[in-house]
């Protein structure tokens, strides 16, 4: 059995800022790749930008930009923002590198020899904002729901085309024989019953007259590919396909993690281009919901728009990550406003594992209580697989992770030191409040290396206290 583990997340464009649903999915697949290393596994983390098609054309030419300038600009954000955000990345990939383009060629030429491109005259509605081809039964008053704003567009040209008709059976049977392959299970029955109604061929380049900021069409220089086709492709060459089949063998297949926006695009039309090209398909498809600000989209014209960049500087990369593991649901949609963080913030953090850990501290540096040698001896080899947070790991419910690290750590440590109250013990059973002491130290180390994940900057923090025997900077000052 291998012992790799190879996650990624979708490429954002690089037609606007990171925002709060980037940092959410940046940070989830975190939290699950850090994971996997404690339990010894070797991964594989990609992250990147998709830089072609037509709405990152459209944004360059507005600003007056060179296109392939303009994109540099935006990757170099999107690195920056998931450094930010102490996302432990393995690779940043990006859909103009030569490597990925050339995997992109090759990934056609593939599916063309196995006679499932071919060329038609076509006039279809088409949303740029989701680069995706609409029916009408998708629009809402003609327009797309996802992008109300932007006007649908009639595209009639002659394209090339993928047969996707050709692998509804493949896919319905993959869904059946892996009940798991898309979480939460309600995203599955959703694409299966996608699927179900019966599956039409999509366009899958464009005309470069009309549209030439894309990876050229093999064999025919007037079309280039169209940017979804592209993009997926990114998923096999970021591990070295076709070029290195021994890394790709290494790593392959892949967990990914996408937007509820993306699930057509990743766990239907990505697995059929895979069946096409004799590639495996993906192991599995996490699915997460939207961020919305106070039961709303998060819109600039409404003004509820929140900057991750923001957050931290006045609160912490931490302290982010934090309210994103546990406060936002991992399959549904989520809520974030400031009055909310705030909340959480001063309720589980200053006054919930910052208060406890100055508290735990204060009292072993103030009585000369050190931390045992098997607290110094613990590892994460002994808390994982915890039979709890593990589970929940294992099925990416993060959030529920995180509860059993406050409600099983936190709060229980909480009570034993008003239950025993070694601070007063200490005056008529020195012996006693020792022992009191030494078990808050070993178990506020274990919330450190269970933290880890999570809240990589706090797990340090706190777990250097206890070994150093000294008081942490103050964590989680009162906002």
């Amino acid at each position: 059995m291998k012992n790799t583990f190879y996650i990624t997340t979708t490429l954002p464009y690089v037609n606007a800022d990171p925002h709060l649903g980037h940092a959410l999915e940046f940070v989830h697949a975190d939290i699950i790749a850090r994971y996997k290393r404690l339990l010894g596994q070797e991964v594989f983390f990609n992250i990147g930008t998709d830089e072609h098609g037509q709405k990152i054309l459209e944004k360059a030419t507005l600003e007056g930009t060179e296109v392939q300038e303009y994109v540099d600009h935006y990757a170099e954000r999107f690195r920056q923002f998931a450094d930010m955000l102490a996302i432990s990345y393995t690779n940043f990939i990006r859909t103009t590198d030569p490597a990925h383009i050339a995997a992109a060629q090759e990934f056609w030429k593939r599916c063309s020899a196995q006679g499932d491109i071919y060329k038609k005259l076509y006039k279809v509605k088409y949303c740029v904002g989701c680069e995706l081809e609409k029916t009408d039964s998708e629009l809402e008053n003609g327009k797309c729901p996802v992008h109300p704003t932007t006007p649908i567009e009639t595209i009639e040209e002659e394209n090339y085309f993928f047969r996707f008709s050709n692998y509804g059976k493949k896919l319905l049977a993959l869904y059946e024989s892996n009940p798991s392959f898309v979480l939460p299970g309600s995203r599955l029955n959703e694409i299966r019953a996608f699927v179900g109604r019966g599956l039409q061929d999509f366009s899958i380049s464009r005309l470069k007259e009309k549209m030439p900021w894309g990876v050229e069409v093999p064999g025919d220089k007037d079309q280039v590919m169209y940017v979804w086709f592209d993009a997926l492709v990114n998923y096999v060459s970021a591990i070295g396909w076709p070029a290195d089949g021994e890394k790709f063998e290494k790593w392959w297949p892949v967990i990914q993690m996408a937007g509820k926006d993306n699930l057509r695009q990743q766990a239907a039309m990505w697995q059929a281009m895979l069946f096409s090209a004799g590639i495996a398909p993906s192991k599995q498809i996490i699915i997460h919901g939207f961020i919305t600000s106070g039961g709303q989209k998060m819109s600039k014209s409404v003004g509820n728009v929140v900057d991750p960049a923001d957050i931290v500087k006045e609160y912490g990369v931490d302290a982010l990550r934090y309210y994103l593991a546990r406060e936002i649901t991992p399959f549904e949609d989520g809520d974030f406003t400031h009055e909310r963080f705030k909340e959480a913030y001063n309720a589980n953090l200053a006054n919930g594992l910052g208060n406890l850990t100055s508290r735990i501290m204060k009292m072993a540096t103030s009585y000369d209580i050190k931390a045992t040698e098997e607290t110094r001896a613990l590892t994460l080899e002994g808390l994982y697989p915890h039979p709890l947070t593990n589970e929940h790991l294992e099925n990416f419910q993060i959030d529920r992770a995180m509860d059993e690290i406050w409600t099983k750590g936190v709060q229980n440590l909480d009570s034993y030191i008003q239950r025993e109250q070694p601070f007063k013990k200490i005056k008529e059973d020195k012996e006693g409040a020792k022992r009191d002491i030494e078990y808050l130290l070993f178990h506020l180390r274990g919330i450190a290396l269970q933290l880890y994940p999570f809240m990589p900057d706090t797990a340090k923090k706190i777990d250097d206290a206890v070994m150093n025997h000294v008081m942490p900077d103050p964590l989680f000052l009162r906002k």
